[in-house]
């Protein structure tokens, strides 16, 4: 793995509990990797125990098979081939745009910093931009040279502290999308840290969610999302709702699903129907549980016998978030496209596509 983390553990002195405790995760060369969590989780900690600015209380770090941090060891940061782009950008601002990635690369002759400097303008795509100065530029542009500064020198791990936070929305998703196809481009090997899902998302060939200082899951965006390990990581993920429902061990039938399912999958009843779910959420043969219904799983339909009622709506352009009230009360959340466009307290239908279920025991 080109980058492995193992057991690793951070204290602060003076706190209680770790900052990071017993946490492991790797990365392939040329992968990206997303940290997501609410603030104050261990995300950024983690990033700086990576960097070396931070050493660590238990556990390793290596890096293209180098140990670079353990108990009372600890590679300097500049000795770790380690690149780094800050929340700020940190752009020298006496520096034009090819003065502030050649930085990077002091040591090198004057015609090999030209080169390198220009063959990173063109990966961002600032080939014309050489010349000008932060202040002449919009916040992307001063983030893809922060980006090309952190990659001149060809780093072994490319490190990203929230990179986006200091954009508006719209930006940061536009540039989420052109920063994973640049350091695609470069086959860099990287590590994110952010507090937006839809960013990690878009970004990551790994994502881990974190909470105090625990790595709940370490996998696909799609696993994430659609397999979620722990309950946080479901109730984090995405928007949903809980409902009560009840379970028992699924025998297959022709019906409803293959022989193969017998022993994975359990029938759930639900105030909105019953279906068969996976059962990596459940231990036994019947029981209580409580099913994930996220927003996408709830689909409009005028024709379903099943009715909600409009409480609240929240207009997202290509679509409404509608929070609906079922007869019995509970509550499920729908995205539904925005020509629909109906008014509170108005009862629409509504079907499921249960092709995700998740449950997990009451």
């Amino acid at each position: 793995m080109h980058l492995d983390i193992s057991g690793l553990s951070l204290h602060y002195p003076g706190r209680a509990s770790p900052a990071v405790s017993d946490l492991n995760l790797s990365l392939s060369q040329g992968d990206i990797g997303v940290l997501v969590g609410p603030s104050g989780c261990g995300k950024t900690s983690l990033l700086r125990a990576v960097a070396g600015l931070e050493p660590i209380s238990a556990g390793q770090i290596r890096i293209h098979d180098r140990l670079v941090s353990a108990p009372g060891q600890m590679t300097a940061p500049e000795a770790r081939r380690v690149g780094m782009v800050f929340q700020d950008f940190a752009l020298f601002p006496h520096l034009n745009v090819a003065g502030n990635i050649a930085y990077g690369l002091h040591g090198q002759s004057a015609k090999a910093q030209q080169q390198r400097t220009l063959e990173v303008l063109e990966l961002v795509g600032l080939s014309d931009l050489a010349k000008r100065f932060p202040h002449q530029l919009s916040g992307g542009q001063q983030q893809r040279v922060a980006l090309a500064r952190a990659l001149a020198p060809e780093p072994d791990l490319l490190l990203l502290d929230e990179p986006f936070s200091s954009l508006d929305i719209e930006l940061r998703q536009r540039l989420a999308h052109d920063l994973r196809a640049i350091l695609k481009a470069a086959g860099a090997t990287a590590l994110m840290v952010t507090h937006d899902q839809m960013e990690a998302f878009a970004m990551g060939d790994q994502v881990g969610v974190m909470q105090a200082g625990k790595l709940h899951q370490w996998s696909r965006p799609y696993d994430i999302y659609h397999q979620p390990a722990t309950r946080f990581v479901a109730d984090f993920i995405g928007h949903s709702v809980w409902l009560p429902a009840t379970w028992r061990k699924h025998t297959p039938t022709p019906e409803l699903a293959p022989a193969s399912a017998a022993g994975s999958w359990r029938q759930v009843q639900t105030p909105l129907g019953e279906w068969l779910a996976p059962a990596d959420g459940v231990t036994g043969e019947h029981g209580h549980c409580q099913v994930l219904f996220r927003a996408d799983d709830i689909v409009h339909d005028d024709d379903s016998p099943i009715k909600a009622r409009i409480l609240n709506k929240q207009f997202r352009g290509a679509e409404f978030l509608y929070v609906l009230e079922l007869d019995a009360g509970q509550q499920v959340l729908s995205l539904v496209p925005s020509h629909h466009d109906h008014q509170l307290g108005e009862p629409i239908g509504i079907r499921v596509m249960p092709d995700h279920l998740i449950i997990f025991n009451d």
